[in-house]
């Protein structure tokens, strides 16, 4: 049996580009897929889904707000089979891509399900009840398996039955009241669809906001936008149990030491995934876990020197751009194991970026003042609000701002927030940015088109350059 030199085990977003960029350097590799459908769950129940459904939903939303604009229409009344309808069409297209990617890519594709015997050997269980296993034998390994919807023990909860954001892409029968539970990116965008479809929303959250990894104004400035469009917020809440109470489904919880409980037609369950590591036998092939997780280093090496983990599987950014990124440098590290490269590729965190898809989005880039506080770090921030930005005005987006994080020495940008119109595609510009290590004062010199989005990025650099230069 001949080893190959790379075998991947996912055929998702890091699998497959590990699995290209392996095949490109020359490598003979090998991926194993055991998904019942191909694509990963970016393309299948994630990303593209999700904003595929949002993007509807935002529609809907637009047209019941064209008074401002001059436009008299009658009330928006959405058509949850057409939407999903479409989404579904529009999934079909892109898994159909990722199927013809592998099918027809420069490696072998098995399907099946993997788990490993020893270090360098696995043996692969093709689906059907005819078909036999197969033994493969890999010089290296890629793990890239993703994660799974994480079942927390909430009383009540699993025998009551919920929606998931695996389930609720495929939700037909319109709703008249939901409560979402969570206050994760994921959360949000689910409940801002329902509730934009007309579904009575109400979202109860844990932590004392939303968003818990970003700065609280940015995650206040999204929780003022879902009160104002009538959406319910309970925050800072301790989940007790869920059960039936007649036609409806009650959830209790401990809100400011007092007993409190909210009711819908159904419930929503956003509170995380967890790596699909189970199943894979990890510890005959000596990989430790870190958690729930792969445990990896910068290189992206396990344990076990010759076997990397990419992607949702090891973190720690569950984000496709990253796990992309993940994806083409374990093939090359795996590949320069091989040739005995002491000189290994570390991955650089620095620029990791977040969008959260509601209306208005959220985005971010590097260091907040949240993580900078944390790790003690001196710097300086301003922000530069859209009520307050000529294009934002004409386009009737008002909510939100821009912030810039800056090093307090030279005004080098170290991260930047936005909650506003299009921010996940202003945020690019931050990337840019600092991609290249520019300064605030790069960004001020740098020419914007009037009137646009764009330009509001200058401003709070402006403030920031000019209490640099007033400091001396």
């Amino acid at each position: 049996m001949k080893p190959h030199d790379v075998i991947v085990i996912g055929g998702g977003s890091g699998g497959y580009a590990a699995a290209r960029t392996a095949a490109s350097l020359g490598a003979r590799v090998a991926v194993v897929d055991g998904g019942n459908e191909i694509g990963g769950l970016c393309i299948l129940r994630g990303c593209m889904p999700t904003k595929a459904l949002l993007e509807s939903a935002h529609r809907v939303h637009d047209i019941s707000e064209a008074k401002e604009f001059g436009i008299r229409v009658g009330k928006a009344k959405p058509d949850w089979v057409a939407i999903v309808g479409r989404k579904d069409a529009l999934i079909r297209d892109f898994a159909g891509y990722r199927r013809e990617q592998l099918e027809k890519g420069r490696f072998d594709f098995i399907r099946g399900t993997a788990r490993f015997l020893d270090p360098h050997r696995i043996e692969v269980s093709p689906a059907g009840p005819k078909r036999r296993k197969r033994v493969l034998q890999g010089r290296t390994f890629i793990l890239a398996t993703g994660s799974v919807i994480e079942r927390k023990p909430i009383p009540g909860l699993w025998e009551t039955g919920c929606l998931t954001s695996d389930t609720a892409i495929h939700q037909k029968r319109p709703l008249r009241s939901l409560i979402v539970l969570g206050g994760g990116p994921i959360a949000c965008e689910f409940a801002q669809y329902f509730h934009h479809l007309g579904v009575a929303t109400t979202l109860v959250q844990r932590s004392p906001q939303l968003l818990t990894g970003h700065d609280a104004d940015t995650a206040a400035e999204l929780e003022k936008t879902f009160r104002r469009e009538g959406m319910k917020l309970h925050t800072g809440t301790k989940l007790l149990r869920v059960l039936r109470r007649g036609g409806k489904k009650r959830v209790e919880f401990e809100q400011g030491g007092k007993v409190r409980h909210v009711e819908a037609d159904e419930i929503l369950y956003a509170l995380g995934r967890v790596p699909a590591a189970g199943g894979l036998n990890l510890s005959v092939a000596g990989v430790a876990l870190k958690g729930n997780a792969v445990g990896t280093g910068l290189t992206l090496q396990t344990s076990r020197k010759h076997i990397f983990a990419v992607g949702d599987l090891t973190g720690p950014h569950e984000v496709v751009h990253t796990a992309i990124t993940q994806g083409e440098m374990a093939a090359r590290n795996a590949l320069k194991l091989l040739d005995c490269s002491k000189s290994l590729e570390r991955m650089d965190y620095s620029l990791h970026m977040e969008v959260v898809f509601t209306s208005p989005e959220v985005a971010s880039i590097g260091l907040s003042e949240k993580e900078a506080a944390a790790k003690g770090k001196a710097v300086l921030a301003a922000t530069y609000p859209f009520t307050d930005h000529g294009k934002s005005m004409i386009m009737g987006a008002k909510e939100g701002f821009v912030k810039i994080v800056a090093d307090p020495a030279r005004g080098r940008i170290l991260g930047a927030q936005i909650v506003g119109p299009h921010a996940s595609d202003l945020i690019h510009e931050f990337a840019a940015l600092m991609h290249f290590k520019a300064t605030v004062h790069d960004l001020v010199r740098i020419p914007h088109y009037h009137p646009t989005l764009g330009e509001i990025v200058t401003y709070p650099a402006e403030e920031i350059a000019e209490r640099l230069a007033a400091e001396g």
